[in-house]
């Protein structure tokens, strides 16, 4: 459907779119008559209508207009023709009317003052400017006056008056002195509107000889200056009795009594008086009193409340201020002055006339021939204003007929209008307080419609904001407009779209569907324009990482990021602001792509720091506080008050939080006179406090400083207060850690802890020390000593207790009675040895022994413990007696028996035992002996195997180096591995224990043995020993090969020999990928997963022994196969070279590639018994394998 033009609903607009608004009434105001057109007059610039002049300066006075033709102007001067062309000093601006009046060569610019008004015309009418009243600015001088000094008595009120000049604008009056100071004021001293200098009492310090009025005319820059006024304040005790007598009290300025008084107005005078206000002014009231104590004023209107966000005090609440006034604000207005000895109001009665204003001005009216139209000028004020019509500048009145034309009050009546209907008209709304004055022309034409928006324009719009496509247009009888969108010209619907008058399309919220071309067309009966409009929508621009709140402490370094996220063909940037305002020029402040960093953070960089990201389309910002803290600043300014003697108050002023409330303070001391320098904690007191009542000790000279603690840390200590020595006392504390220990059998040693200088109270700080045995009935012995920490009694029996008490005494007095210490005299070693001393033997490494305690009495000293001397004597294998090592056991307390462990099996041993004391270890009891049973043996030292034949191997071995008993016989046990390195069938053999060597015949040739070696006694078999060695290869088989080398040149055997070559090959690659894998046979790691063969199971149906299982490829056993227990190799065990079964480059190979290296004995845990797996096999034994 065609959507045409039509007076946007009010549901389409919000509050919310109030640029929106503007916008449009902006394009509203802009749809005029094209300048090619014959239109009207019309007044586009005049000057204002109250128009002060500098009468330095050339006097230019505006007129400009526009119309078709262009209009010609003339000028009235106080309602007559003003002839610009007999003044040589008036010139016309060409193409214009405004006037140049050249006074700066010469003439006088009062000679130019008087009412102008311009007019503007051509063939469709006239406009006519406002009258505009030139005036130029005067600033006079003051009249010479001679003015007397003014004395009068403190506490008398007093008005210095101004009375500045009448000038032209009125001057801003201020009060100076000769330095050109602006006098202080407040509430007792002050100036009031009409420029005089009130002081509601007066005081001594106002005296002075120059209170100077200066009165500053900003329109000529000048400032004109009063005589100075001089002012003398005395008090009658300054006046003698003599003066007192020969002056009465008119004398004296004001003559009114220095006491107090309750106040009364200065100004205004009476108890009422009445204001008269312009609508749209600022509303002035003033109430200025006298009184003593000085008065404070309050404001209140009757019935009514002040207009909160209009209302401001000024000249401390004497004056009240209410802005842009209305009728609504008039009303009686109360100003109360009040002090402590009465109070006293004055009413203001308030009305607000005002000048007229517009309710509807009249705007341009384009017709075409046979239209009707309308022209309002609607306009009110107080009094009502009065509306006349003029007709090109005429009263219409008087001006020729028009048919077409019909006046109604304030609106003219427009029907069948013609060409000759054209003309200008004024409205002119006036009453006692001023007028209004505005052109309104009718034109009447006939043209067809014209678009005046550029064909093809591009509108790019932010996605769900409003889109405003334009299509300014004009045409008579005025065209109507529709809009089409898309090349096929879809209809618009009108709950989506919104038609201006002005032709402007709205669309509310745009969103990307919105993109596309849009058709504006323009039709009347005389015509139609079409224009083509294109929209893109824009992602908007988005701060997807905003600033963050950030607290840091003075010094260091903080971030800001804001990550902006935006339509990709609109170009943004990134700008940083400060509280609104540009980034301080500081080499601290770096901005990069995404970050804002400070460094060094100082506290004048707190703030609020805005991120604000920009494109052609549309702003975007975020804002982040940034708190800058730190630990607080010292406190100062300490007084010490109420001074007592064992007490002081503290007081302080906090220094500056630095943004983090302070949560305590803490208080320190020096003692100038026991330790100066060295400060002490007094006391903490919460932050909200600033005073604090210490406590003090006697004879301290005291200091006191304060700290400020917050959440960062605390503060700088402040300065050190005043010194304050408190009186002597008797001291409130004895010595600590008072002990009666003996150094020597015969004494006592009284020792303690002495009082500091601080707790001594006083001076002549001494020490009574008294002791007696506490269970005897002897009196105290005392002695007092001088500040010392020791004292020693002589001649005291063994270890005898004692009850001593040692005091604190002073110049002034004793210290409250000691507690009493229990002590003993000096020890002596004891005199018996634990008796009934018996060994208990636990196994053949542990021991337990009991004695009886030693009587107390016979210990003399305390008792520390007993003490246990134990060594081996001898062995009783070899009975071979030598001197051993002595341990020593110490058995805390009163305990009367202990453990021996870490015994050596089969020994004898011999021990005493001896009770100790803090003098040293009495007598030793007799020597106990007893004998630790026999263990179980050390592996064997060594194993070798020597000698290997086609059949037989020798093992020749060392016996154990720790037999811990008597050996009983040796074990071999040995098994062989065959080719597939499965384990055979264990033999078990006996050797007897006295001999080293040992030869196994009837072995198979060429065939590798695992053997297990181990010694026993009567307790048990011993750790074991393994070793693998290798018999010798069949001489045979040699023999054989022999042979085949006669055949070796035969092609059959050459072809042969090339296959097996290339299958050894292959072979050998396999057991190196084998090897690689892990799958490798080291000896050692043999070793270990070979299981003892006593505990190796066997197969339930054979009773053969497992074979080994690679532990890398964890692939299923063969049938009567076994996995080792660990299933692991050790990778880095193993070594691509064979010299690993052997002893490294001792082992040979024979000619037939047989191994005959001899092996070195190796300790392992004994294997599993069975026909277990290896690893990869060497190349050798693939060889032999093969062969």
């Amino acid at each position: 459907m065609q959507l045409k033009i039509m007076m946007p609903k009010k549901k389409h607009l919000s509050a919310g779119r109030a640029p929106l608004i503007l916008f449009l009434c902006q394009m509203i105001s802009a749809l005029e008559v094209p300048l090619d057109l014959v239109q009207p007059p019309t007044i586009t610039q005049q000057s204002p209508k109250d128009y002060i002049i500098d009468p330095r300066e050339n006097i230019v006075i505006q007129c400009e207009a526009k119309g078709k033709p262009p209009p010609s102007f003339s000028w009235t001067r106080n309602g007559t023709h003003f002839d610009i062309d007999k003044d040589p000093l008036v010139t016309m601006k060409s193409g214009s009317g405004t006037l140049t009046v050249n006074i700066m060569s010469e003439g006088k610019a009062e000679t130019y003052e008087g009412v102008y008004q311009c007019t503007a015309r051509n063939e469709r009418g006239a406009a006519i400017s406002n009258n505009i009243v030139i005036r130029p600015s005067r600033s006079p001088l003051w009249t010479k006056e001679k003015l007397e000094r003014i004395t009068l008595r403190n506490g008398q009120s007093l008005v210095l008056p101004c009375r500045p000049p009448v000038g032209l604008p009125p001057p801003i009056i201020f009060w100076m002195d000769n330095s050109f100071q602006r006098l202080p004021q407040s509430e007792r001293v002050s100036q009031g509107l009409n420029g005089d200098l009130y002081f509601s009492n007066v005081l001594p310090e106002d005296t002075r000889e120059d209170y100077i009025c200066y009165a500053r005319f900003n329109h000529t820059q000048t400032i004109q200056q009063k005589q100075p006024i001089s002012v003398k304040v005395i008090s009658v005790d300054e006046l003698n009795d003599t003066i007192a007598a020969n002056l009465s009290d008119t004398e004296f300025y004001g003559a009114k009594s220095h006491r107090e008084r309750p106040p009364t107005f200065l100004t205004p005078e009476g108890n009422a008086s009445r204001k008269e206000e312009l609508r749209g002014n600022v509303l002035s009231l003033e109430c200025i009193a006298e009184g003593l104590p000085t008065p404070i004023i309050y404001w209140i209107k009757e019935d009514g409340t002040l207009p909160i966000n209009r209302t401001f005090y000024r000249n401390f609440k004497k004056t009240l201020q209410i802005v842009q006034v209305t009728e609504a604000d008039s009303g009686n207005y109360q100003c109360i002055a009040k002090n402590a000895l009465g109070a006293i109001h004055h009413i203001i009665s308030v009305t607000v006339k005002a000048a007229p204003y517009w309710i509807i001005a009249p705007q341009n009216l384009v017709l075409s021939p046979g239209e009707d139209g309308t022209l309002i000028c609607r306009a009110n004020g107080n009094p009502k204003p009065r509306i006349s019509w003029l007709l090109n500048g005429v009263l219409i009145e008087i001006a020729p007929d028009d048919p077409s034309r019909k006046i109604d009050g304030d609106t003219i009546i427009f029907s069948n209008v013609q060409e000759r209907s054209s003309a200008v008209y004024q409205c002119n709304a006036s009453n006692e307080y001023g007028y209004l004055l505005a052109n309104a022309f009718v034109n009447v034409l006939a043209e067809p419609p014209r678009i005046f928006t550029s064909a093809d324009t591009l509108y790019q719009v932010i996605a769900n904001r409003p889109a405003l496509l334009d299509c300014a247009f004009f045409g008579s009888p005025l065209p109507t407009i529709e809009w089409f969108k898309g090349a096929k010209g879809s209809a618009l619907r009108e709950d989506i779209y919104v038609l201006h008058e002005n032709g402007t399309l709205e669309i509310p919220v745009a969103q990307k569907d919105s993109t596309g071309t849009y058709t504006c067309v323009a039709r009347n009966k005389l015509g139609m324009a079409k224009n083509d409009i294109h929209l893109e929508i824009k992602d908007p621009t988005r701060i997807i990482k905003q600033p963050e709140y950030a607290v840091v402490q003075r010094g260091s370094t903080v971030s800001f990021e804001c990550i902006v996220k935006h339509d990709h063909t609109l170009i943004p940037t990134v700008t940083w602001l400060k509280d609104h305002g540009e980034l301080p020029s500081d080499g601290r402040f770096t901005v990069d792509k995404d970050h804002l960093v400070v460094a060094d953070v100082s506290d004048d960089d707190g703030g609020t720091y805005t991120c604000v990201a920009n494109t052609t389309l549309d702003s975007v910002s975020a804002s982040a506080v940034l708190s800058v803290v730190d630990v607080p600043n010292p406190p100062f300014d300490l007084e010490l008050t109420d001074q007592l003697d064992r007490s002081v108050q503290l007081s302080w002023t906090p220094g500056d939080d630095n943004n983090s409330p302070i949560t305590k303070f803490i208080i320190e001391y020096e003692d100038a006179m026991h330790e100066p320098g060295l400060w002490h904690h007094q006391t903490e007191v919460p932050g909200a406090q600033t005073t604090a009542q210490l406590k003090l000790s006697p004879y301290v000279n005291y200091s006191f400083r304060v700290m400020a603690v917050n959440s960062l840390g605390r503060s700088l200590p402040s300065e050190a207060s005043e010194q304050y020595l408190t009186k002597a006392a008797e001291p409130d504390k004895n010595p600590t850690a008072v002990e009666g220990l003996g150094s020597e059998p015969d004494n006592l040693v009284i020792t303690w802890k002495p009082l500091n200088g601080f707790e001594s109270n006083g001076p002549g700080l001494q020490y009574k020390v008294s002791w007696r045995q506490k269970d005897g009935d002897d009196e105290w012995t005392s002695m007092v000593v001088a500040d010392v920490s020791k004292y020693i009694v002589s001649g005291t029996p063994t270890f005898v207790p004692y009850l001593i008490k040692v005091q604190a005494l002073n110049d002034a007095g004793f210290a409250p009675e000691p507690a009493v210490v229990l002590g003993h005299s000096g020890e002596d070693l004891p005199m018996v040895a634990p008796g009934n001393v018996h060994v208990n033997v636990v196994n053949s490494t542990l021991a337990e022994v009991h004695w009886d305690p030693v009587p107390l009495k016979s210990i003399r000293g305390h008792l520390q413990g007993y003490r246990i001397y134990y060594w081996k004597a001898q062995s009783s294998s070899t009975r071979n007696r030598r001197h051993i090592e002595k341990k020593i056991l110490t058995f805390q307390g009163s305990k009367t028996h202990g453990m021996l462990p870490g015994l050596e099996p089969f020994s004898h041993y011999t021990l005493n035992v001896r009770v100790v004391n803090g003098k040293g270890e009495g007598p030793a009891s007799p020597d106990r002996v007893f004998n630790t049973p026999e263990g179980v043996p050390s592996a064997p030292s060594s194993l070798k195997i020597v000698n290997p034949t086609l059949d037989s191997l020798t093992l020749e071995w060392e016996p154990p180096s720790h037999p811990n008993g008597i050996l009983t016989e040796y074990t071999l046990k040995y098994q062989p591995i065959n080719s597939t390195h499965e384990l055979g069938p264990l033999v078990d053999l006996k050797i007897p224990a006295n001999k080293t060597r040992w030869t196994l015949k009837n072995l198979s040739f060429s065939t590798r043995y695992k053997f297990y070696f181990y010694a026993q006694t009567v307790a048990g078999s011993g750790s074991q020993i393994t070793e693998e060695a290798i018999t010798t290869m069949d001489e045979g088989k040699m023999a054989m090969a022999s042979r085949q080398v006669d055949i070796a040149t035969q092609g059959w055997f050459i072809g042969l020999m090339c296959a097996v070559a290339l299958l050894i090959l292959i072979l050998l690659i396999v057991c190196f990928i084998r090897r690689n894998k892990g799958g490798k046979y080291p000896v050692k790691e043999k070793e270990d997963a070979h299981a003892d063969p006593e505990i190796q199971p066997m197969k339930e149906d054979d009773g053969t022994f497992g074979e080994y299982s690679d532990a890398e490829d964890h692939k299923p056993l063969k049938k009567g196969s076994r996995t080792p227990s660990d299933r692991t190799v050790k990778k880095e065990d193993s070594d691509d070279s064979l010299v690993d079964y052997g002893e490294g480059v001792n082992g040979q190979f024979n000619e037939d590639g047989s191994f005959i290296g001899q092996y070195s004995g190796k300790k392992e845990k004994e294997p599993a018994e069975g026909n277990e797996s290896s690893e990869a096999p060497s190349p050798v034994n693939a060889m032999n394998s093969f062969v």
